[in-house]
């Protein structure tokens, strides 16, 4: 089943075209890689399939519905979930207080019950605690719940990062750059979790530049090069397209 498909998808920055007439579409279940050379338009599409940005034209589809030109929190709440190049943590909060955060936008206690402390409002919270230590169980944290975010070494603060995204429950998980910074046992031990995720339902789409993770994990690739796909296909076939050799990994 299809999961996501973008059509003839463009953006504009003012006279700079930064994606050309992109077409994707992600398999449910699948995790796809987006690779390409800096500047290529990555972070940019994951901005517009996300709601941060909007298309100047074109069209995306999530689970057959259009999703074109919705606010993110009403992408977000359709299961669509990411996360940023740079890790966005509450570094002055625990680990468990940062999960907890995501299930914010789920709450279906209003203000007045939370001020009041109602009972339905302790039930809520009680269930967003348990949900956000499954999470954290599930991802390897949950020893570490009662740490602050800003003590965690780079590795796990990634992971944390993702955590938050699964707060909000997602479907389809864009997944951008989660290898930044790790050394190379992080990395393996994030290919696990990632692999472990998709086996639990979850879709994924992955920008990365770190290849063992890209070849590690990915079912198919989609290469972008100056804002246009210039290929797609399995990880095999990409190595040997010439264009993408000469566009991403260099020629001899």
């Amino acid at each position: 089943m299809v999961l996501l498909e973008i059509k003839h998808l463009n953006k504009y920055f003012g006279g700079l075209l930064a994606i050309n007439d992109v077409d994707i579409d992600v398999q449910g279940l699948e995790i796809l890689g987006l690779i390409g050379p800096n500047g290529a338009g990555k972070t940019t599409l994951f901005n517009i399939v996300s709601g941060i940005s909007k298309p100047s034209s074109g069209e995306i589809l999530f689970k057959g519905k259009s999703i074109t030109g919705l606010k993110a929190y009403e992408i977000a709440q359709l299961g669509i979930g990411r996360t940023f190049q740079a890790t966005t943590l509450f570094e002055d909060s625990t680990v468990l207080e940062n999960v907890l955060t995501g299930f914010h936008m789920r709450y279906k206690t209003g203000t007045w019950e939370a001020f009041l402390h109602t009972r339905s409002a302790r039930n809520e919270d009680k269930t967003c605690r348990f949900k956000s230590m499954e999470i954290l169980d599930f991802m390897g944290l949950l020893p570490l719940k009662d740490e602050m975010a800003r003590n965690l070494p780079h590795g796990y603060q990634r992971i944390l990062g993702i955590c938050l995204a699964l707060a909000t429950n997602p479907t389809l998980l864009l997944l951008d750059e989660p290898a930044t910074g790790m050394h190379p046992e992080e990395v393996s031990n994030l290919i696990t979790l990632i692999k472990r995720l998709r086996d639990s339902g979850i879709t994924m789409i992955i920008v990365e530049h770190q290849m063992q993770a890209v070849m590690g994990l990915c079912d198919r690739l989609a290469v972008l090069n100056f804002g246009r796909k210039i290929a797609q296909g399995m990880p095999g076939e990409i190595r040997r397209d010439k264009e993408v050799i000469e566009a991403y990994l260099g020629t001899e």
